[in-house]
């Protein structure tokens, strides 16, 4: 029913009080009551419906294993509203669910700070890894992750692991959030990287200098003070280089440029209420005009 003065709706609660009828009545003739209950909740889809929804979420997205959370995220977006315990439990009655490897118990850390940040462009994580090509065997990809958006900022692959291939995604990063490549452009950031032989050396380490950007070095046989790389990497893997096949490094890199665009603009982070990571830094900035 719509009030005359305001035009909107009025409320169940307030109907059945004036009608004097149970809120479970209209429910029950509303959206079909089980028989037997004493209460009834509204179910605005069916369990085949949503079923129906997930499994085209799952085999849409341009990502795979991705679990109970994300699929309730696309959910939503669409405007099919339901709750996540819920997505749950039809996903694990269908097997739906990703399969994921039993967790290790570890004992305690030497690293048990934060390394994550409140803005973007304050610290930048830096990694390597490998594949293989099909003609040109081995190939080495590096990458830079920013540890606020989880934006994947840079990402390189080449023949060689020399230093010179690893600053590759550090001039791509420069550029995308900087504009240009120039002394002391970088002032800010810092570099949070392992202990590789790239890193370290005399070489990467004047670029920072140059650039105006900190090192920061994790611990050793420490990888979790730089989780947000490796968990990128674990990403790229799963997402990307294990199910997919290269002929060539510059096919390799082609793709894992495009796969870049791709994680940024689609990619769901559940830290950002899962928003993308270019929604992320986008909305940090238009937050901070308006401020």
């Amino acid at each position: 029913m719509i009030s005359a003065t305001t035009g909107k709706s009025y409320g169940v609660q307030r109907v059945c009080r004036v009608w004097q009828i149970p809120r479970a009545t209209y429910y029950s003739k509303s959206f079909g009551a089980k028989p037997g209950k004493n209460h009834c909740t509204p179910r605005f889809h069916s369990d085949s419906f949503l079923v129906q929804r997930i499994k085209h979420h799952i085999e849409s997205s341009p990502f795979h294993d991705e679990g109970y959370r994300k699929i309730w995220a696309r959910l939503r977006y669409e405007g099919t509203r339901t709750s996540k315990e819920r997505v749950r439990r039809l996903m694990r009655e269908h097997h739906l669910q990703p399969v994921n490897r039993p967790r290790r118990i570890r004992g305690n850390k030497a690293h048990d700070g934060r390394i994550t940040t409140d803005r973007p462009d304050q610290m930048w994580g830096m990694d390597a890894t490998s594949t293989v090509t099909t003609r040109e065997g081995t190939a080495h990809i590096f990458i830079a992750v920013d540890h606020h958006t989880q934006e994947c900022l840079g990402i390189h692959a080449s023949k060689s692991a020399k230093t010179m291939e690893a600053f590759e995604p550090l001039r791509q990063a420069i550029r995308h959030s900087f504009g240009k490549y120039d002394s002391l452009t970088g002032m800010g950031v810092t570099i949070r990287h392992d202990h590789g032989s790239q890193y370290i050396s005399k070489l990467f380490q004047s670029e920072l200098r140059f650039l105006g950007i900190e090192s920061s070095p994790s611990y050793v046989r420490e990888p979790q003070c730089n989780g947000v790389s490796e968990r990128f990497i674990k990403t790229l893997k799963q997402q990307f280089l294990h199910v997919r096949h290269f002929e060539t490094i510059e096919d390799l890199r082609l793709s894992l440029l495009a796969f870049k665009d791709e994680y940024n603009r689609s990619w769901l982070c559940q830290k950002h209420s899962y928003k993308t990571p270019s929604e992320v830094r986008t909305n940090y900035f238009y937050n901070q005009q308006v401020a």
